[in-house]
């Protein structure tokens, strides 16, 4: 009842891409041959279509060229971007021949008052054009993508067999740039995230990031490691005149370090980036990145996620490049005299000196030209904001896939939310609580959503905070979860109050959404230290009422193996199990009866186990019966 789920008009959507447009309420996603327009509020219903199959002869060819006609000859819609105030842009697989169009969706203003039936949704035909270097042939290589002024930025591989990477740029009025083709700049790169973020106040100075991982082959070792880095272009690069003509003349990379402090300064490091999020802020040239990482060592298996400040991004492509005489020699700082204007900086009013007027790229000295193909990396590496992860798990059975973060007010102040998809078709409800006293953090696991029943991976995540929505899709469909549901939190003020949910508060007589602007006198909250013995002493604070807890009967055969359900509402509640409601000992575990989190388990139930079981939790200091069960054995000579 949380979720609402669209799985396409024909039972599978094979979903690659998302847009979430809160200006016309609606929600454009890219699937298999097909592109759909849904309500934002109502995901499932009213479905708007536009079939979008490859060209005829097309899924023929692909499966000539030794494809899966089942998995790979189809048209998987996977750029899906405004493009202008009335257009989307749209870039498929084609069945391994790339296509782009344009899709109509109408003007901003009208399309919220009708009805979904009367929005303008209808691809171009007149505006279909080749998606090579702007659009993967595969269907699930990574790859990342943006529009900025009209033009398409991607990190793809775009040629048939995957040995063309690039960062590309096209679309536009100017001519079509791309990266050289060239190790030093991208070694089998996997693209991330693309994001647009100024740097000030004057437009020459935009910058496009990418982010992704890349292989790096050391001089001391044959073998290929895997970094994570972050990238940048100007968006006013033009190229170069006689030096690096069509090709990115402001290229330059730096490593994102995320890693753990280990004994004997031996650190852990998260290098293969999975997702990047960034918490946009007002002026939006400095929002905090909020980057996924995972290990790609056999030994040790984690996640983490650590926050980069924009301040330290910049920094270090200001600081010193990054220089090695030949492939055996190790990295240094570059120490010789740098050109100016500096590479990797726009041309614009601050480039601009008396008799030396930087127009374009086009005007850098040739000088800066070759220093800059010769010098993309940066000598320092990028720490994230406190030189350690936010958050760090090694205890999960499944792989964190994507990110999206919330930055939620409550009563004790501003406590991000973190919600976490990962490979098994769930999404993890995490709010990080920073310690003043110290640069650690603690984190709470507040829930864990199963979205999808099948353990599909995650692929993509979306946040409306206006809608208080998530949604997520997967390779079966789109759903849309809301971001908290304060009402099963309990009917007690300690209830709510343990949940340390920041979207939730006790408001005098239920759990319900916690609203910054409110003015009522009885809002409970404690999420920094989920205490309920402060919070709630004027308040129903026990619900410890044995009588109240509807007993549920449970029918079990002797010598065989029963359960009973203890499911605490909280993930940081311990359970016990007592059989007598007063004065009863907690039950005695041993090699037949075994206590978990979850409940009682008999291996082996003997007729003496029968009776009447109170399940009970315990946070904080705060108890509460949350299951009563009547226990009934059916001897063996019943059975027989």
């Amino acid at each position: 009842n949380r979720s609402i789920l669209f799985f396409g008009h024909r039972g599978f959507l094979g979903f690659r891409s998302l847009y979430l447009d809160e200006y016309r309420d609606r929600l454009f996603v890219g699937g298999k041959d097909a592109l759909y327009s849904l309500l934002l509020d109502r995901a499932s219903a009213d479905a708007k279509e536009i079939y979008w199959p490859p060209l005829p002869g097309q899924t023929e060819e692909c499966f000539r060229k030794g494809k899966d006609p089942g998995t790979d000859c189809a048209n998987y819609v996977r750029v899906l971007h405004p493009y202008n105030r009335t257009h989307l842009l749209a870039c498929g697989t084609g069945a391994f021949h790339p296509v782009c169009a344009f899709v109509y969706v109408g003007h901003r203003g009208l399309s919220c008052l009708l009805p979904l039936t009367q929005h303008a949704f209808s691809l171009d035909p007149h505006r279909v054009d080749t998606g090579r270097g702007r659009c993967p042939h595969e269907p699930s290589r990574a790859f990342a993508s943006t529009v900025i002024g009209g033009e398409l930025y991607a990190g793809l591989t775009a040629d048939f067999l995957g040995r063309d990477p690039g960062i590309f740029r096209s679309t536009g009025t100017r001519a079509a740039l791309r990266t050289e083709v060239d190790q030093r700049l991208l070694n089998d790169p996997k693209f991330v995230a693309a994001h647009l973020i100024p740097d000030n106040d004057d437009r020459d100075n935009d910058k496009a990031y990418f982010f992704f991982t890349e292989k790096v082959v050391e001089a001391d070792s044959k073998e290929h490691a895997i970094v994570s880095r972050v990238a940048r272009v100007c968006v006013n690069d033009v190229g170069g005149q006689r030096v690096l003509v069509n090709k990115w003349s402001t290229f330059n990379k730096a490593r994102l370090v995320c890693s753990v402090p280990g004994p004997g300064g031996v650190d852990t490091h998260f290098d293969e980036l999975e997702d990047v999020f960034l918490l946009r802020t007002k002026d939006g040239k400095s929002p905090e990145i909020y980057a996924l990482f995972s290990t790609i060592s056999h030994v040790f298996q984690g996640s983490a996620v650590c926050v980069y400040r924009m301040a330290d991004i910049r920094e270090v492509f200001n600081g010193p490049f990054a220089h090695r005489e030949s492939p055996h020699h190790q990295w240094g700082a570059y120490e010789g005299r740098v050109p100016y204007p500096r590479p990797g900086v726009c041309p614009s009013k601050t480039t601009n000196q008396p008799r030396r007027q930087y127009g374009t790229t086009k005007d850098f000295p040739d000088e800066v030209l070759h220093f800059a193909r010769a010098h993309p990396l940066m000598y320092k590496p990028v720490y994230p904001r406190h030189h350690r992860p936010l958050l760090v798990k090694t205890d999960l059975p499944h792989r964190l896939r994507q990110l999206v973060v919330d930055r939620v007010e409550a009563e004790d102040g501003q406590h991000d939310v973190l919600f976490l998809g990962t490979d098994a078709g769930s999404v993890l409800k995490v709010v990080v609580l920073q310690k003043t006293s110290s640069v650690t953090a603690e984190e709470v696991v507040l829930e864990e959503l199963q979205v999808f029943k099948a353990p599909v991976p995650i692929t993509q995540m979306e946040i409306s905070v206006k809608r208080q929505t998530l949604y997520v899709g997967s390779s079966l469909g789109v759903a849309q979860v809301r971001l908290h549901r304060c009402e099963t939190y309990g009917t007690a003020c300690a209830e709510c109050c343990l949940a340390r949910d920041p979207y939730c508060a006790w408001d005098g007589s239920a759990c319900a959404h916690y609203q910054p602007s409110s003015k009522r006198r009885q809002r409970r909250q404690d999420v920094r230290h989920g205490n309920p013995a402060h919070q709630c002493l004027d308040q129903n604070l026990t619900v410890d009422d044995f009588e109240s807890v509807e007993e549920k009967v449970l029918y079990g055969a002797e010598d065989n193996s029963t359960f009973l359900e203890c499911a605490p509402r909280s993930p940081q509640a311990s359970v016990q199990c007592l059989p007598k409601p007063h004065g009863g000992q907690q039950v005695k575990t041993d090699e037949r009866i075994l206590q978990t989190e979850q409940g009682l388990l008999f291996r082996k139930l003997h007729r003496h186990d029968a009776g009447i079981y109170y399940c009970k939790t315990l946070e904080h200091g705060f108890t509460q019966t949350v299951a009563k069960t009547a226990l009934e054995v059916i001897t063996s000579e019943q059975l027989a």
